[in-house]
């Protein structure tokens, strides 16, 4: 074939109309007679369309499949053998040319066009026949959706219109809508609407008979008190500084534990216990949060929260219950079940834990990963907090509103749900952690090898001793005592440690321990705010001397409180230990006062003291609390109005109340002949104060050697709580407010809280006195009161 005659055949080829037709459908068509050969029929899904269905019948008169393989494999072999005659036209090897063109005759070119094109045509006619039925049997498809699928206008579900237009617009935008079945048609919206969420009323036409994607509930098991704490290590893991650190914690302190459990498990008298399922997901430790404390484990960083993580995992293990720890995203979503995508879809059926212990990095990870599922789930998800979130940052149409908005709160969680280190706050729950406890041998030991002119400083990173002025308390310290230091360096001393400090370097635990032992006070700079250290030292033997601050640190005056969730007002380094533990073990004084300070030092130094720890901070006592929360606090649970109708009328008195004014008291109680509502702790605990003008419910039950307890003021939101209380009410009024219930000093306006996320035991407000339920507690375990164990 010469070069002429091989152009003139390609461009026949590529310009004809019905051959370009028949090459773009040809693997349209080849495919519909495979699927003809294999189950009579195929579907095609458009989006937004219902599925149409294609018969066999449409294509009877067509040549067979296996005509059309030979004529597509015939076209492949012509059209690669014309590219490479075309190149090959002006060459000069001669003899590839004459092989190519012997090559085409045995195909004999001679009609083949003719042909091709009749072939195309005849394609093209029936690609335009199969595009009318198609049509067809998506308009009696989608006469079909129209019925079955209007969008409802249920008042039940005011927000599935909205929904459904939504869904329409943005259905794409996650993968995990088309894993629920989600392809484009209004059908598949209202079925994931109906059944995966919750914005539209069940279909009609669906099997709702049973759904596979819900979870079935396990069979109640017994919680058993362990004291092998190795498979406990196992689940740590390794592979970060930080998770070593924590297996090693464990570890050293394993034999405490396991005498812990036996201790408690003859107090509990072997009573059954529900074992739950919980899932542990430490969101500082992620890589997806930056995980900054694991490189500084080994240089001097702060180990607070892993030593409280770390005691959290022993003891929910010790308790018996079935744990799960997430240190990873990919954990979290594997445990969790989540679908994949971007985190939009929910969670189907039963969340697989019975509780959820977390941080605000792992708060925010859920939330990317569960969607609105959060929402649903978030009654069984505990918060450990450091510092403690208020209620007026919590809410966060409030805290948006009233300028309480921070980057940590406005989660809209009961604030009880929220767990802290320490009970600074008792709008939280106390979570705490736990101290070596010595046995008497060594603290017999320990009294002997007490050095009383022997001291030791709290802090292990160079910027904790750039504080300002503290040349001049030193020096008055290096005049009685030797100084030592614990500063983390690697190759020369830190030049913010002054020569007369005799520094140690960053120490093992057990070395600092012993440290500890010898040294007769352990004296801190200010910073860190209430760490674990204080009481690890007093529980040495080491009294504690703190400076006072004047005035009060909080988010209004001191930098590292601002942007966090608390009005909190911190009066020296560890509030804790100045006001729980206090003297003899605990110094608060003025650091700028010399001469205060001085006199400080004299006392230490004639002052002997035993090692002490509080029973909260051991491992019993943290056992006793945390096994508490978990059997007694429910907040999924809706709590009823109270007071019920029924309740109300069989109330004493005249007018009727459930409370009661104990002889020579200013308290209120409730009446031990009412049959008090469920709570926990019990009402028989609580204890009805009003409060001073511009005085908190926390401050004003401290001075009464009492604890604030908000789980007592649904029960106290009523008129009843101000007649007890001899408040003489000219109005009555309900509002959203983080101090009420509450009474205006002028002009007598009594005020109920109408938002129970906003019941707060720290509000505080000029010229109102608040109603403040009190609750007494057991020394050493303020979390627990006297009816709750």
């Amino acid at each position: 074939m010469d070069p002429v005659r091989s152009a003139m055949v390609r461009r026949c080829l590529l310009t004809s109309r019905p051959f370009r037709i028949f090459v773009v459908g040809i693997g349209f068509f080849s495919l519909c007679f495979l699927m003809t050969s294999l189950g009579g029929q195929f579907s095609a899904r458009r989006l937004g369309d219902s599925p149409f269905t294609v018969h066999t019948e449409v294509l009877g008169g067509l040549e067979s499949r296996g005509v059309l393989r030979k004529i597509s494999d015939m076209l492949e072999v012509i059209l690669k053998r014309i590219d490479a005659l075309s190149r090959l036209g002006n060459a000069s090897d001669s003899h590839r040319l004459e092989e190519l063109s012997s090559a085409l005759d045995r195909f004999q070119p001679v009609g083949l066009v003719e042909r091709i094109q009749a072939i195309a045509q005849n394609v093209s006619d029936m690609a335009t026949k199969v595009e009318q039925i198609l049509q067809r049997a998506t308009g009696r498809a989608r006469e079909s959706s129209t019925s079955q699928c209007d969008v409802p206008k249920d008042p039940h579900y005011p927000d599935c219109p909205s929904k459904v237009d939504w869904m329409r617009a943005r259905w794409t935008s996650d993968p995990c809508y088309s894993f629920y079945g989600v392809d484009g048609s209004d059908c598949s919206f209202l079925v994931y609407l109906s059944e995966v969420e919750w914005f539209c009323p069940p279909l009609a036409w669906r099997n709702h008979s049973s759904t596979p994607s819900v979870r079935t509930t396990p069979s109640s098991q017994a919680a058993t008190l362990r004291s092998d704490l190795g498979p406990l290590l196992d689940q740590v893991g390794t592979g970060k500084e930080s998770l070593s650190f924590m297996r090693r914690r464990i570890r050293r302190l394993a034999v405490q534990w396991s005498a812990a459990a036996r201790r408690l498990d003859n107090r509990l008298c072997s009573r059954w216990r529900e074992q739950k399922r919980i899932l542990v997901h430490v969101g500082f430790l992620t890589e997806e949060s930056g995980d900054v404390f694991s490189p500084k484990v080994l240089k001097g960083g702060p180990l607070g929260e892993m030593v409280q993580w770390s005691d959290i995992l022993a003891a929910l293990y010790v308790l018996g219950h079935d744990l799960k720890i997430s240190v990873s995203v990919k954990e979290l979503q594997r445990f969790l079940g989540v679908p994949p995508g971007r985190g939009n879809c929910p969670l189907t059926g039963r969340l697989p834990f019975d509780l959820i212990y977390t941080d605000y990095h792992g708060l925010q990870q859920m939330k990317q990963q569960m969607g609105i599922s959060l929402k649903k789930h978030k009654c069984h998800i505990r918060v450990i907090d450091s510092f403690g979130t208020e209620p007026a940052y919590n809410h966060e149409e409030y805290a948006t509103q009233h300028n309480y908005r921070t980057n940590w709160g406005y989660w809209n969680l009961n604030c009880r749900q929220f767990m802290t280190m320490f009970p600074h706050t008792p709008d939280n729950s106390f979570m705490g952690f736990v101290a070596e406890v010595m046995n008497e041998t060594d603290k017999r030991i320990t009294r002997l090898n007490k050095v009383d002119s022997m001291a030791v400083v709290y802090g292990k990173e160079p910027s904790m001793w750039k504080l300002q002025g503290k040349e001049k308390f030193l020096a008055i310290l290096h005049r009685y005592m030797e100084i030592h230091g614990t500063v983390y360096y690697e190759a020369q001393r830190p030049p913010e440690v002054p020569a007369f400090v005799k520094n140690h370097g960053l120490l093992p635990q057990q070395e600092l321990q012993q440290l500890l032992r010898k040294a007769k006070l352990f004296i801190g700079f200010g910073f860190p705010y209430e760490g674990p250290a204080p009481l690890e030292a007093i529980a040495n033997g080491c009294i504690f001397l703190q400076p006072k601050f004047q005035p009060s640190h909080s988010s209004l005056n001191h930098e590292f409180f601002r942007g966090k969730p608390t009005s909190r007002q911190v009066s020296s380094q560890h509030p804790y230990a100045q006001q729980y533990i206090g003297r003899p073990h605990v110094l608060t004084v003025d650091f700028n006062d010399s001469r205060q300070f001085e006199d400080a030092v004299h006392e230490v130094m004639r002052t002997q003291v035993d090692p002490f720890l509080p029973y909260e901070y051991t491992c019993e006592g943290m056992l006793e609390r945390l096994n508490a929360y978990i059997e007694h606090q429910d907040f999924c649970q809706v709590d009823a109005p109270f007071p019920s109708m029924n309740a109300s009328k069989s109330w004493p008195g005249n007018p009727p109340s459930p409370f009661i004014l104990p002889p020579n008291s200013s308290a209120l109680v409730w009446a031990p002949n009412i049959t008090a509502p469920a709570c926990w702790p019990p009402l028989s605990a609580m204890q009805l104060l009003l409060a001073q003008e511009g005085v908190s419910c926390v401050g004003s039950c401290q001075v009464e050697g009492l604890i604030c307890e908000p789980a007592f003021f649904p029960f106290i939101n009523n008129p009843e709580a101000f007649t007890g209380l001899r408040v003489h009410c000219e109005a009555l009024e309900a509002e959203v407010n983080h101090i009420f219930p509450a009474v205006s000093v002028e002009p007598g306006e009594c005020f109920l809280q109408k938002e129970p996320l906003l019941y707060s035991c720290a509000g505080v407000q000029a010229k109102h006195r608040r109603l403040c339920p009190c609750r007494d507690f057991l020394r050493g375990q303020v979390a627990m009161c006297k009816d709750c164990v």
